[in-house]
């Protein structure tokens, strides 16, 4: 049961950017429950549209879409303008998507549109609503990072450089922002089934559900600076901690392979 109360500091409205599927959308479902309100932000303007009007009946709290690719440099500049007029106090950075198998056999167009996502908007967007929750003296920032960004993952590279950028710039602001009013959460999901896996060609077997990850998030949320959703999550993450850094990759790499549709 979520604790309305406790997120009532955060405000009346939150931003969620991946809100269409997945860990995104399932948070959005948990805030709504708290009876906070969602502009919810992505690419499938009709599943935004049909969570909206989700949203609405079951809990009563209302919803704005917008239809936005964050690879589009003028989308962040359209998330300000659009909620330049709400009491939004928290932002969840759930967008993103991820790719795999060898960096050298991808297509670099799609590599740099991962990075774009994954990296570039999420950090604009964490600066933009920062300055936003600070200015205020309250608010939270969760940003969705994975637990292949502990270390190297082969054949997943460059996604997992993206995780790992985000898992350490949380650590960083988050210390930077004690004493402000505004909390930052890190979530380092494992296998999670979500859509991620189709567009990443991978085979997940055992995961997490996004409903799993989300119920997590918003329990941890202003308690919590980082947290590893699951069991498997934390067993993958702890029992490599012990192991110098070139085995973890090596595991991690042979993980990934075995994950892989088309392996090669």
């Amino acid at each position: 049961m979520i604790n309305s109360k406790r997120l009532e500091k955060y405000g009346s409205w939150a931003v969620v950017t991946g809100a269409s599927s997945g860990i995104g959308r399932e948070i959005s479902k948990e805030l709504a429950q708290a009876k906070i309100n969602s502009v919810l932000v992505g690419r499938n303007t009709g599943e935004l549209e049909a969570l909206s009007r989700e949203l609405g009946t079951e809990s009563g709290v209302e919803c704005r879409v917008l239809s936005s690719d964050l690879a589009d440099e003028n989308s962040i500049g359209a998330i300000e303008k659009f909620t330049r007029n709400l009491d939004v106090g928290l932002l969840v950075a759930s967008a993103g998507f991820g790719t795999s198998g060898g960096f050298m056999s991808n297509k670099i167009e799609t590599e740099l549109e991962m990075l774009s996502v994954n990296c570039r908007a999420v950090t604009a967007l964490s600066w933009m609503f920062g300055r936003r929750f600070i200015e205020r003296g309250r608010g939270g920032l969760v940003l969705v990072s994975s637990i292949v960004g502990f270390q190297g993952t082969p054949w997943a590279s460059h996604y997992s450089a993206t995780k790992a950028y985000i898992q350490v710039f949380a650590e960083g602001l988050a210390r930077e922002l004690k004493g402000t009013g505004v909390d930052l959460l890190a979530v380092a999901p494992g296998p999670t089934k979500t859509s991620f896996a189709d567009r990443a060609n991978t085979n997940l077997g055992q995961a997490l559900t996004p409903g799993q990850v989300a119920s997590e998030t918003v329990r941890a949320l202003g308690r919590r600076s980082s947290i590893l959703p699951g069991f498997l999550s934390k067993l993958l993450v702890y029992s490599l901690a012990p192991l110098p850094r070139s085995a973890r990759i090596s595991i991690m790499g042979k993980v990934m392979r075995g994950m892989l549709v088309n392996p090669g």
